[in-house]
């Protein structure tokens, strides 16, 4: 599998080689290239209209962790100015593109190294299914695993965005003045909803959500001092909960009396489903947030933005929490 994918790379950069000479030497806008939509939508904000070219490669529905790199998305990267990507055990795959580019002036941004110290490692809570269970007593150095969803918190967002319009500004320097105050202005519009965030959870009667799904929002939790049982971490590729974890949480339902079971943005509620019919209601209702990690170039032409998608977020918690 490595070799073909290093003899991938290496046609790919025959092919970028041969484009770059054309391709820098056009006057041109500064090409920005992100990988996920929460990136793409951010860079959109700071630029403004007519200053970039910006790209969003996850563009199909298929999330990070299942991503699968092609040619076409190479060639964008080793071509483009600016690089924007999460970091993480999901993006492994861009340290070998970056390694190999041929574009020796590309900027790259891996926002968990941004993230500094302010970075959290993935938990597993109690009734979790961890994947790594079995593999604990034949590991003596195991790698810290980091939680990669630093999106998902409007106050990692106000930190993000400062980060990147300070680096397009470097990269841009005759449009630097314009990204910041793109930038200000946006962070106002993150921190007045953090605001929001912040009162619904302390008007809330509940403090506690539960997931019968994988868990992404452990940032967001976080923020506003919320409890959270699920089914799986934030980076499981599990799918299929077992019976002792369906009871577990069930039990925690019915213990903390819950008005909901949340889920993460997809088509399947099954194990959400079979949590509430084993509780003792058997009523609770099944929402969902978007981690916004499946969302695609359809989404982004109807106007879906981040802030939107948290505002959504904000009133299915408020849904789940009262």
């Amino acid at each position: 599998m490595k070799k073909t994918y290093a003899f991938m790379l290496a046609l790919i950069l025959m092919m970028t080689t041969l484009l770059s000479g054309v391709y820098f030497a056009e006057e041109k806008r500064i090409s920005i290239v992100t990988t996920i939509f929460p990136i793409y939508d951010w860079v959109r904000e700071i630029v403004g209209d007519g200053n970039a070219e910006v790209t969003m490669l996850f563009d199909s529905g298929v999330d990070l962790h299942s991503y699968q790199t092609t040619a076409q998305d190479i060639v964008k990267i080793n071509t483009s100015d600016v690089f924007i990507y999460v970091g993480g055990e999901s993006d492994e795959w861009v340290e070998e593109v970056l390694a190999t580019a041929t574009n020796q002036n590309l900027v790259s941004i891996n926002l968990v190294e941004a993230m500094g110290e302010a970075i959290k490692e993935e938990e597993v809570v109690e009734g979790m299914e961890s994947e790594e269970e079995e593999e604990e007593e034949s590991s003596e150095s195991e790698e810290i695993e980091y939680d990669e969803h630093v999106w998902l918190s409007l106050r990692n967002a106000e930190k993000l965005v400062q980060v990147i319009a300070s680096t397009l500004a470097e990269a841009d320097p005759e449009n630097g003045d314009s990204y910041q105050a793109n930038a200000t202005a946006y962070i106002e519009k993150l921190a007045a909803l953090d605001v929001k965030y912040a009162q619904v959870m302390e008007d809330a009667a509940y403090s506690t959500i539960l997931f019968g799904d994988r868990f992404p929002f452990r940032y967001l939790v976080d923020d506003y001092g919320l409890n959270y049982y699920a089914a799986f971490t934030g980076c499981s590729a599990e799918s299929e909960a077992s019976f002792k974890t369906i009871v577990f949480l069930a039990q925690k339902v019915d213990e903390l009396n819950l008005p909901a079971v949340l889920t993460i943005e997809n088509p399947q509620f099954r194990i959400a489903e079979t949590i509430v019919e084993n509780t003792q209601a058997k009523n609770q209702k099944v929402l969902s947030l978007d981690s916004m990690q499946g969302t695609t170039a359809t989404d982004v032409s109807d106007g879906i933005s981040y802030l939107s998608v948290m505002e959504s977020n904000l009133e299915t918690l408020q849904a789940a929490l009262n």
